[in-house]
């Protein structure tokens, strides 16, 4: 697996966001609770004092492992990706050959994906099965209810 986390720029300025809102306006607000629980007085059967704390853990736990993922994002470029075989950010037409039923996905990193716009992890099963596949190969993917066979019609970016 590689070191690098690819990303669309549309999803590298989403996490780009959240952790400027992290940093700016939840550490802050978390301090302040801490400093207001801090103020009752008796720290020891502080319940409020322990939550804020907790959450300011919670937190920073977040902001660190978003520091982590940034310092390893790289940007894709569409210009250079082979539109012969499926990639990540393969806008990818496929044909369920059990049902007959057709479905189109775009492969995102998985910090993008989200099944209601169509997008689909690369590390989902069915984003592994299509990984390199050309129009007309068949993918094996493996689910929970089994084996279910995908036919790759087109690809897109």
């Amino acid at each position: 697996m590689s070191d690098f986390a690819y990303y669309t720029e549309e999803g590298l300025k989403k996490l780009k966001d959240e952790l400027h809102e992290m940093k700016t306006v939840q550490r802050p607000r978390i301090s302040e609770q801490i400093a207001e629980a801090r103020d009752k007085g008796d720290l020891s059967e502080n319940a409020e004092y322990d939550a804020a704390k907790e959450a300011q853990g919670l937190l920073e736990m977040k902001i660190s492992k978003m520091d982590a993922l940034l310092s390893k994002a790289r940007i894709i470029d569409n210009s250079i990706m082979d539109n012969s075989k499926v990639l990540i950010l393969s806008c990818v037409k496929i044909k369920n050959v059990n049902n007959g039923m057709e479905m189109e996905y775009t492969i995102v990193a998985e910090s993008e994906a989200d099944l209601k716009l169509k997008k689909i992890s690369i590390d989902s099963p069915i984003g592994k099965g299509l990984l390199g596949k050309k129009v007309g190969d068949v993918a094996d993917v493996q689910t929970p209810n089994g084996i279910v066979k995908f036919e790759v019609m087109d690809i897109t970016r």
